[in-house]
């Protein structure tokens, strides 16, 4: 069973910066390998729907929403089995609850996989 940890949430000043870790494992028999996924980080504030921030693919290619481009860098290092989200210039409106996901199913037009997700909160 493939399970996703995220790491590196908490509590940050508005302008300051987090950097957002999500380690993977459990990939043997699941069909799937870390570099072969479509990775992904959704986060969900309170009251809100959650959205898509960011997503890599397996070429490394990058997407972003528009709110956070150019504060926000997602990236992977395969060896490690690890996915990071780079957060700079965190606003207010940053705060949430942020989700790894893992292996987008074309087909299902979603992720497989998700994490249990790590909490960010910035403050003015």
């Amino acid at each position: 069973q493939v399970q996703l940890v995220e790491s590196g949430g908490g509590s940050v000043q508005a302008g300051g910066s987090l950097k957002l870790s999500c380690a993977a494992s459990g990939y043997r028999g699941s069909g799937y390998t870390f570099s072969g996924c479509r990775m992904g980080w959704y986060r969900q504030a309170a009251g809100k729907e959650r959205e898509l921030v960011s997503r890599i693919s397996t070429d490394g290619t990058t997407t972003y929403v528009d709110s956070v481009k150019g504060r926000f860098t997602i990236s992977r290092d395969n060896a490690k089995n690890t996915l990071y989200l780079q957060m700079n210039s965190l606003k207010t409106e940053d705060t949430a609850v942020y989700y790894c996901a893992a292996c987008y199913s074309t087909s299902r037009r979603e992720y497989r996989y998700r994490g249990q997700g790590t909490q960010v909160t910035v403050s003015s």
